[in-house]
């Protein structure tokens, strides 16, 4: 992990994966361990590049909790450099073909950054 926007995407998501567990029960223990491996960028990374939404996914829109999923962090526009430009439309295309208003998550997002972010962005 290089830049403090990789160290930062790795703390949000092993927070995230934390929240679940303690939110709604659900326990990301193949997540987890991707995130020990190989870290959060590349276990993002690695999850994008399925053809289908990953089983995690899947039980995050059951609970209908997308906000915290790996997909929608992929678009924080804070996490943008991070990412290729069709890793980020893979997540959009997976948000909104669960209906999940990512316009609105976005405008929530930005309207409250977190305090690492730069004001310029």
């Amino acid at each position: 992990m290089n830049t403090s926007a990789e160290r930062q995407f790795h703390r949000d998501m092993v927070a995230g994966a934390q929240r679940l567990k303690r939110e709604i029960g659900y326990n990301p223990v193949r997540f987890t361990q991707m995130l020990a491996e190989i870290g959060a960028v590349e276990t993002a990374k690695h999850l994008l590049r399925g053809r289908d939404a990953s089983d995690g996914f899947t039980t995050l829109w059951s609970a209908r909790r997308l906000d915290v999923s790996v997909e929608a962090f992929v678009l924080l526009p804070w996490y943008e450099g991070l990412f290729t430009d069709a890793e980020r439309g893979t997540a959009r295309r997976r948000l909104e073909a669960h209906k999940f208003d990512v316009a609105r998550y976005l405008r929530d997002c930005v309207s409250t950054p977190p305090p690492w972010v730069p004001e310029s962005l």
